[in-house]
């Protein structure tokens, strides 16, 4: 079941650009907004932001799949919910490439292997760290769990705050956005479902 597409895949997305091309772009936009780039605080500043965006949008050299797939069997049959609260997310909108800061919580039903916990949070790292919309950014963490784990179920809850609407436009500096995403059990059990909220509510 995939049900967004990988547009970082797409081939007209892969023209190389080099360095020194970035470089004037972030000269131009210094330029543009009434500063000089030539003055000591920002003469550096250009090659700063490449470093900087180089972090911010590293996901796109990550393969999520990739993460999953090394399991565990010797789990004596473990087949209830694991939950992993409170994974911290950074990443950029792609309407205006403002920062979203908040938590993801992953929860999934393992079907005879688990996965190492830390993998969990390094699938939503690697999907945080590119251009997202938080809509998105929690369905491509649901499938992609549950297509490598071959999960019973998966649920994905992430409660952010968007600097695009609290800095900026309509300036609503308490708002968050909550998504939820559900498969299996827990898109058909509603137990399952009422279970894993409670968990992440406490």
């Amino acid at each position: 079941m995939k049900l967004v597409k990988d547009t970082e895949k797409d081939p007209k997305h892969s023209e190389k650009i080099s360095e020194k091309e970035i470089e004037e772009a972030f000269v131009k936009i210094i330029k543009w907004i009434g500063e000089d780039p030539s003055r000591e605080g920002l003469a550096s500043t250009p090659k700063r932001l490449i470093k900087a965006y180089k972090e911010y949008f590293k996901g796109y050299s990550e393969d999520p799949k990739k993460i999953l797939e090394k399991t565990f069997g010797d789990v004596l049959g473990y087949d209830d919910m694991v939950i992993q609260k409170n994974i911290s997310i950074q990443s950029h909108c792609e309407h205006h490439m403002a920062p979203i800061i908040g938590v993801a919580h992953v929860a999934y039903i393992p079907n005879l292997r688990v996965v190492g916990l830390s993998k969990l949070a390094r699938v939503v790292e690697a999907f945080s760290k590119r251009l997202q919309t938080q809509e998105r950014l929690t369905m491509q963490i649901a499938n992609t769990l549950m297509e490598a784990l071959d999960a019973k179920g998966v649920a994905v809850s992430i409660d952010a705050t968007h600097q695009c609407m609290t800095m900026r436009g309509i300036k609503k500096e308490q708002a968050t956005t909550i998504t939820n995403y559900y498969l299996g059990q827990f898109k058909e059990d509603l137990s399952f479902q009422n279970r894993y909220l409670r968990f992440i509510s406490k």
